[in-house]
Formats: structure tokens, C-alpha cells, sequence
């Protein structure tokens, strides 16, 4: 509706530029929904953006357009109000034309081809593999999925990708851990490797270890080799151990992943030391200190970094940078990375160093998520411990706590950037202060009343509903019908935004809506023709909901 109405003022503003009335450049104006039905559907600003460069009152450019605006049945009226605005009062015809078009399109209502097909690179969770996956990596993967559902919903070609930090200091730790638990040191004695891993995954390793188990993951298969003294063989085993868990933890999430990358691998490729050589040769680098230098401020960092220090050794940007290089190689036309909030130091360098490979990587490539921490409570106390992790909740954790679907809707229910306070009473809770049962809820409702409308030997006629939305007599109908309209353009704006929450508080506001019509009329009434349009805008709020939940990842139950 936004897009017809944009068009029908472009209309106007066309025939006003031909007939010589408004002689000027027309500016970039939008369309919005107002806050109250009071001051219409819809309203548009563009007369208070003309006004100034035609030299005419703002009242007096909105009565031109409005008087040169096309015939439209789907208006009601149109009003010029307060300084100059354009009001819009939308005819019921307008709501019911919305509702067929949701039950003609079914599962594709809301979709588009905003990207184009073009190729987008989402990298998220991305944990070390060096212990089971917790609550922040669980609002990674949840934000991550339905970001990347958002975007093939709007037309991107989506790849998840999951890079693995199997390389450096906290694998040499993960390894010490397991091999000293081969040799039955435990995490109280004074032999325990200072900073070593202690929860009890670390001896499930080891007791696999000893077994001589094989274990795959990312389509490698490793072998242990037994021995307590091969620390190389030891990090190999449990990096692909706890490759397999966290892999099985993220399918158990409804995550699946596209890509996986290894850090490793830009060593074993000489990537990262390439990257280096390349950033030399562009003249972004300087020595001083003994240490190899970036120079970032070149590229709006606060100062210059480090890339290679006196010992040798690549600072931990610097492989993230080769990393970046390869997305942009690979030809991912937006990469969007999602991160936990502390990571959010290393972005600028991180640009600036793309910036300094001198490949026509732009300046805001790539794209971040930020995402902050989840605390996690249970009887009004903060869950801290995992025994079988040792120091945190894992995602598993919270699954079995609180259930697949609960999980996934509270850790995307608020802005990624915002703190998360995890409630898993509420998660349980089958009332309708939990938004997820108070959505999955509606959905069932409408599933209930097909039901009975079997039961009852009741016939439903689409064509006779398409054909009697006019019998859709209160304006509780009415907020269901404008609350569905709105489906479209939260999707846009969701994945636009990489902001899923968006989408999670809009079907919480859409089920809102029709319990309230739900509860306020008969649905199976003897007259077939009001039968007929309230179970058709039912089931249009079913499909609705079964769209939105899904690109959240959580299911649409038919009963509960």
C-alpha cells in the first residue's frame, strides 16, 4: 500500500511539474503510517519538503497535489492537514484486497526481490572450539538464522558461514587440558595447566581419547592416537571433537551452516602473511619498535596498530583481515559479520586493514552485528554454572530449560545491542505474558476453529469469502486487517535493518490483535456469508503468523 500510494503522488507530482505549477526538483519524500487512525491510514510530508524551493505555503502545495492526485478506489478520502501534510484514510475495500492477496499468495506473502539475487556472506556463532557452545553463542545462532531468513526472504542468495578460531593460545590450552587429564592430573592439582579448560567435557575428550575413538566433523575424520605424550595428535582429536558438538548443539538449534572456515588454514596458506606483504606494498605500513605496524589512522582508527609483533607473531586482527580478504575473493557483494559486543574494538582496524589491501573493498565492508550479553533466571536467581561446561550455561542448557521454540524467540525478542535478561519461568510459562505461546497460541486458535467448523458439518467457501469481506462488520476486524498489512514491510525493514527483532515484536503485535477479535466475535455463525469472511481473515492471520514465525525459526503449532 505504501508503494501505491507513492505512486499515485508521483503521479500528481509529475502532472503538476508538466503543467508548470510546480517547477522544481522533486526531493525524496516517504510515505509513513500514522500513529493514529484519527489522522488517517498513511501520511506523506512531501508538500513541507517542496515548498521552500517553489516559494509557496506548505497548505497550499498539499491542496495541489492532493487535487491532482489519480482516481483510486481504495481511498476514502484524502485531507491536507495540520502544517501541510498529506492524509491518507484508506477504504475498507483497500484492507480486503490485502486479505486475498495473503490467501493467494500463501507462504510467499511477504517475500520479495529486494536483494536481486545478489550474494550475501553471514558469518555468525563462530565460537573457539575449545568448549561446549553458551547462552551468548545461542543469541548468535538465533540471531544469525533468522537474519540470514530475512534476507533470502527478501531476494539475497544467503550464505552461513562459521569461522573457526582453531589456531592459537586457547587450543595449545584446550590441548593441555585433555592431555592432563589423560594422565589423571585434576583441575585442583598444582600440575593443572594454568590457563586450562575444567569442565567435564574435557574428560569425555580424554576418556575418547584413550578409547581410540574417531570422531568427523566439516568432512575431516581423525583417529586418537592413544598416546598421553603426542600433544599434536591430542589437539588434532579434541578440536574435531568439539567441532562435532557444537555442530550437533547448532542442529539441535535449527541452525545449519554453508561454509565452515578455519583459521588455520590462513596460516597453512601463508594468507595472513600475504595480507601483511600486500599492506606493505601499498605504503600502509611502517616498522618502529621492532614491530611491523599498520597504519590505520590513515582509515579513521584512533591510532596506528600492531600487525606483526617483535616476536614474530601476527596480532589476532590480522588473520581476521586475511579472512575478510577471502569473503570479498570469494565474491560475497555484502558480508555481514555478527559478534558478541566485546568484540566491537577490532572493527576499525579490521576496516582500515581491508582498506590498506588497496582491492576496492568499500570503506563500511564488512557489515556488523553486535550482540550483548544474556543473563540467565530461574526462580529469580541468575543461572551462572553448567556442571557438564564447567563455568557458564551452554546453549543445550537452555534448551532443555526452556524448550527450542522459547529459546530461539527470547534470545531475537529484543535489539541484539540491547542487554538480554533470559526468564525461563516466563519461557515455560503457558500464559500470555509469554510472547511465544501468547503468537503460537493465535495460530492455534485459528487451527481449532477449521477443526470445528468440520466437526459441525459447516462448509467454508473462499470464493464466497473473497467475494463478502464487506461483512467484516468491527473494527476489530479492521485492526486484524491493517495489523496483516503491515507483515510486507516489516520484513523489509527487518532484514534492511539486520534488526530480526523487529519481526519478532510485530507477530507478537499481529496475535495481539487477533485474540482480541477473536474473543470479541462468534466465528461459526449460521450466516454462511459472515462465516465466511471471519474464517477467511482467520486464516489469513494463520498464514501471516506461520510466515513470520518461520523466518524466526520457531514452529506454528496447529494445538496446544
Amino acid at each position: 500500500m505504501k508503494d501505491a500510494l507513492r505512486e499515485s503522488l508521483q503521479q500528481a507530482l509529475d502532472s503538476l511539474r508538466r503543467d508548470g505549477v510546480l517547477d522544481v526538483p522533486l526531493p525524496d519524500f516517504v510515505v509513513e503510517r500514522t500513529r493514529s487512525h484519527e489522522h488517517g491510514d498513511f501520511a506523506c510530508n512531501v508538500a513541507l519538503l517542496l515548498a521552500k524551493q517553489a516559494g509557496k505555503k506548505p497548505r497550499d502545495v498539499a491542496a495541489a497535489i492532493v487535487a491532482a492526485l489519480p482516481a483510486n478506489p481504495l481511498l476514502a478520502r484524502v485531507e491536507v492537514a495540520g502544517p501541510g501534510f498529506i492524509n491518507f484514510y484508506l477504504a475498507d475495500a483497500a484492507w480486503h484486497a490485502e486479505v486475498r492477496r495473503v490467501l493467494q499468495e500463501g507462504a510467499g506473502y511477504g517475500r520479495s526481490r529486494t536483494g536481486g539475487g545478489r550474494v550475501v556472506g553471514v558469518e555468525f556463532v563462530s565460537a573457539n572450539p575449545t568448549g561446549p557452545l553458551h547462552v551468548g553463542h545461542a543469541r548468535a545462532a538465533a540471531i544469525g538464522d533468522s537474519l540470514s531468513r530475512l534476507l533470502a526472504a527478501t531476494g539475497w542468495k544467503v550464505y552461513r558461514e562459521y569461522y573457526y578460531n582453531d589456531a592459537g593460545a586457547q587450543i595449545g590450552n584446550l590441548a593441555l587440558s585433555v592431555q592432563a587429564r589423560i594422565r589423571g592430573i585434576e583441575p585442583a592439582d598444582p600440575r593443572w595447566p594454568e590457563n586450562g579448560y575444567r569442565g567435564d567435557y574435557i574428560c569425555d575428550v580424554a576418556r575418547d581419547y584413550l578409547a581410540g575413538a574417531t570422531v568427523a566433523a566439516g568432512g575431516e575424520r581423525v583417529t586418537a592416537a592413544k598416546s598421553p605424550d603426542d600433544l599434536d595428535a591430542i589437539r588434532r582429536f579434541a578440536v574435531t571433537w568439539l567441532r562435532r558438538e557444537q555442530d550437533a548443539d547448532l542442529r539441535a538449534f535449527g541452525v545449519v551452516f554453508d561454509v565452515y572456515f578455519l583459521e588455520s588454514s590462513l596460516y597453512r596458506d601463508a594468507k595472513v602473511q600475504q595480507v601483511v606483504e600486500r599492506i606493505a606494498a601499498q605504503g600502509h605500513s611502517y616498522e618502529a619498535d621492532g614491530a611491523l605496524w599498520l597504519r590505520s589512522t590513515t582509515f579513521g582508527d584512533d591510532k596506528d596498530r600492531v600487525m606483526r609483533k617483535s616476536d614474530g607473531s601476527y596480532t589476532y586482527f590480522v588473520p581476521d583481515v586475511a579472512y575478510h580478504l577471502s569473503k570479498w575473493e570469494r565474491g560475497y557483494q555484502r558480508a555481514i559479520t555478527e559478534l558478541g559486543a566485546d568484540h566491537h574494538g577490532s572493527l576499525t582496524r579490521v576496516r582500515a586493514g581491508l582498506q590498506a589491501l588497496g582491492v576496492g573493498i568499500p570503506k563500511d565492508w564488512p557489515e556488523y552485528v553486535l550482540h550483548q550479553m544474556v543473563t540467565v533466571m530461574r526462580g529469580g536467581e541468575e543461572v551462572k554454572i553448567s556442571k557438564r561446561a564447567g563455568s557458564y550455561v551452554t546453549l543445550r542448557d537452555l534448551i532443555d530449560m526452556a524448550g527450542l521454540d522459547a529459546t530461539r524467540y527470547f534470545l531475537i525478542a529484543r535489539k541484539s545491542d540491547s542487554q538480554l535478561v533470559f526468564d525461563i519461568d516466563l519461557a515455560r510459562a503457558q500464559t500470555n505474558d509469554n510472547p511465544v505461546y501468547y503468537i503460537q497460541y493465535a495460530h492455534a486458535r485459528v487451527c481449532s476453529v477449521e477443526r470445528q467448523l468440520h466437526e459441525r458439518g459447516m462448509v467454508f467457501e473462499l470464493g464466497n469469502a473473497l467475494q463478502h469481506l464487506d461483512r467484516l462488520d468491527s473494527g476489530y476486524a479492521r485492526s486484524v486487517m491493517v495489523a496483516l498489512s503491515r507483515y510486507p514491510e516489516t520484513v523489509e525493514a527487518a532484514a534492511a535493518t539486520c534488526e530480526p527483532h523487529v519481526l519478532a515484536q510485530y507477530l507478537r503485535d499481529l496475535a495481539g490483535a487477533f485474540h482480541v477479535w477473536y474473543n470479541a466475535r462468534q466465528f461459526l455463525v449460521d450466516d454462511g456469508d459472515v462465516r465466511n469472511a471471519r474464517v477467511a481473515l482467520a486464516w489469513a492471520t494463520r498464514q501471516v503468523l506461520a510466515n513470520g514465525l518461520d523466518l524466526l525459526g520457531v514452529s506454528a503449532p496447529q494445538s496446544m
